[in-house]
């Protein structure tokens, strides 16, 4: 079975979020934000999947045994596709640049300056950009200083246009964590003009050095990119949060697996810089680029009013069942109800939370969390509950990559207001998104819960797609509780007849369903399978979708990103077909349906189809039982499905083209949003 490799499909993916910037009916701005996102993947690309696999090149003959393939030509590989992206990334900024100019919106550098701007600029550097900059007079020392991880510095050459004075070398961080990264100066005859932190530090360089016998400047941009994976070393004496915050640590003195510089250095300076940090112009990870570094900073683009270049702003819809005045527990007892972010609002999940806060019959929550806004209301609302006598439970994974430091603080914060806070199970993620409520009604125990696919997260929530299930049917509020049971007692474990729990017994689930539509098929008897997935990286399950192709099921499947599965082989029989949205939203719902014979089954879930999801994370999948909302997600997942105006299809070639039908211009996206603002959930006309 040949499969795509991991890393070359993720690769694919960020090619389609660089065709939105690319895309002319996307509002300017947010093709500059888009730039954004690209870069801001591409490094977390390299701090992880490159890094790894720089790892594995160390083992030689011993990695290819664990890949099942040549790490050196995968880097090779990746390595190839990144320069071309870089020429692609390269051109269509500039193209967005040029058609900003044509809205009287001008990106300008120190040179293009006016006589008053340049006044106007160098005022703010004084005022409020020189005292956070450090200059490194870099040649005078005896070892190379450090570069931080995925920060912009100038390399700067300083030299004498007399030639009495020996040229000598110099490093500025570009402080954008504390200074604006855009500075936008006084608007004149109706145009803008934005100028980057980087081009005023340009403009004060000669400031900077003026006691030194210098009068020639030249900057030019470098980054580091470094190995961001966290060692948790066996040590018995440490707790699991002093092994994270050891290793977060590392990580930032982590080793290098990308240098960038702008491809206009001088040439004897970069060998200079490469040679004190003990790397050659010629190795792999040596990426030329352009002026500016840290694109992901254009994440935050101003709007600069001019509101047409952007999104129209679309509100968070209130669901119609969640009424005010009524009990959300009432409301939940009656039947299940199902939100959908960001279209519908988050609020109703923080409602739910502070009506148990102070509801008299409430006695427990239990909560998983993994990434938190950084100023949670969730949070906030549990430690309201604490402070009402409520018993709180909180499963904390430290593991969250890139947020361990933020989740360290909230469970110190938890545990200090008193909470009881669960730092994750040893040697797995907590990664499952749910959470229960125990009432005492009637002198019974009564559970309600709320299980999603998607991060307790205030934030994300209004810009990633989830599916959030709120429910006291006991057949899920049930096995919810003894899932937290097995978190809170390692060794407890439990039978799970309707949820499907990883690492336990997701996999073989989800293997017995492919293989029950696999039988059907074989039998003559109506067979599909369709997925909404993140990712799709197991070989196992390939493997098992493959069969059930081969066996005649019709497979049709939703893949944000990663996707392994090659489903143009003439074996499939045309029987699989997979499709990529990339949007204003990140696609974020993982859903699967089962035809089983005519009566379809439904889980939504937290996981992917990954080694990692399905193996080594505690995960969750539920059915959907309520008949309405199986018709609601079935619903959803047709209208993404027909898709036809921001829809990729994944195929062999990787060529990413746009799904194309005889159908009038659809937009899922825009469907479903204009869907739940008519509150009308389960009807639309594809």
């Amino acid at each position: 079975m040949k499969l795509l490799n991991r890393e070359l499909s993720w690769l694919s993916f960020n090619e389609r979020v660089l065709q939105e910037a690319q895309d002319e009916t996307v509002p300017l701005i947010e093709r500059m934000r888009f730039l954004g996102i690209f870069s801001n993947n591409q490094d977390e690309f390299f701090r992880v999947r490159v890094a790894t696999l720089q790892r594995m090149m160390e083992l030689g003959k011993k990695a290819k045994k664990i890949l099942g393939e040549n790490p050196r030509k995968i880097f090779d590989d990746i390595y190839n596709i990144a320069i071309k992206q870089q020429t692609k990334f390269e051109a269509t900024y500039k193209k967005i640049l040029k058609d900003l100019e044509a809205e009287n919106v001008f990106l300008i550098n120190e040179k293009q300056l006016s006589d008053s701007q340049r006044d106007h600029v160098s005022n703010y550097f004084r005022q409020e950009v020189r005292a956070a900059l450090v200059p490194i007079m870099i040649d005078t020392l005896g070892e190379f200083p450090y570069l931080k991880d995925r920060s912009v510095y100038l390399a700067i050459h300083l030299s004498d246009s007399k030639k009495k004075e020996k040229s000598r070398y110099a490093l500025i961080e570009v402080p954008s964590d504390t200074v604006p990264r855009f500075y936008l100066l006084p608007e004149h005859d109706s145009k803008k003009y934005i100028i980057l932190l980087d081009d005023i530090i340009r403009l004060g360089l000669k400031e900077i050095f003026s006691i030194l016998p210098y009068d020639t400047f030249n900057a030019y941009a470098i980054k580091t990119t470094r190995d961001a994976e966290i060692d948790i070393k066996e040590n018995i004496s440490e707790s699991l949060m002093e092994k994270i915050s050891k290793g977060i640590k590392q990580r930032k003195k982590g080793r290098p697996v990308r240098f960038n510089y702008d491809d206009n250095i001088d040439t004897e300076m970069l060998h200079y810089i490469l040679r004190r940090m003990r790397l050659r112009i010629g190795d792999d990870n040596i990426i030329p680029g352009q002026r500016y570094h840290n694109f992901r900073d254009f994440m935050q683009f101003p709007v600069l009013g001019k509101s047409h270049l952007t999104y129209k702003p679309e509100q968070p819809q209130q669901h119609p069942d969640f009424l005010p005045g009524k009990s959300i527990f009432s409301l939940i007892k009656e039947k299940d109800v199902l939100v959908n972010y960001p279209y519908q609002t988050f609020d109703h999940f923080i409602d739910m939370l502070r009506e148990a806060a102070i509801d008299p019959k409430v006695s427990s929550i239990k909560i998983t969390m993994y990434r938190l806004a950084s100023k949670s209301k969730v949070v906030n609302a549990l430690i309201n509950a604490v402070k009402n006598g409520k018993d709180v439970t909180v499963v904390m994974e430290l593991q969250a990559r890139f947020d361990e430091e933020a989740n360290i603080h909230w469970s110190d914060r938890l545990r200090e207001e008193g909470a009881h806070v669960i730092l994750g199970v040893q040697g797995l993620k907590v990664h499952s998104k749910m959470c229960l409520i125990s009432r005492r009604e009637k002198g019974k125990k009564v559970l309600y819960a709320n299980i999603s696919t998607g991060n307790y997260n205030e934030n994300t929530s209004r810009v990633y797609t989830d599916l959030s299930l709120f429910t006291a049917d006991k057949n899920i509020t049930k096995e919810t509780d003894n899932l937290f049971s097995f978190l809170e007692s390692n060794y407890k474990m439990s039978h799970y007849k309707n949820s499907l729990v990883a690492p336990m017994q997701m996999r073989r689930k989800f293997v017995k369903l492919i293989e029950t539509e696999t039988a059907n098929a074989k039998a003559g008897k109506p067979a599909f399978i369709n997925l909404k997935l993140n990712n799709l990286a197991d070989r196992e399950m390939v493997q098992r979708l493959r069969e059930a192709a081969i066996s005649g099921v019709k497979i049709n499947m939703l893949v944000r990103s990663t996707c392994t599965l090659l489903p143009e082989d003439d074996e499939l029989k045309n029987n699989i077909t997979i499709r990529s949205i990339v949007d204003r939203y990140l696609e974020h719902t993982r859903i699967m349906i089962f035809h089983n014979n005519g009566k379809p089954l439904y889980y939504i879930s937290s996981a992917d189809w990954m080694v990692r999801n399905l193996d080594q994370r505690v995960e969750l999948a539920i059915p959907i039982l309520d008949k309405n909302i199986q018709q609601q997600v079935a619903t959803y997942f047709d209208i993404q499905w027909n898709d036809n105006v921001k829809a990729r299809v994944i195929n062999n070639a990787q060529d990413n083209k746009y799904f194309q039908s005889e159908n009038k211009p659809f937009r899922s996206q825009e469907a479903l949003y204009k869907l739940f603002k008519k509150n009308q959930v389960a009807a639309l006309s594809l």
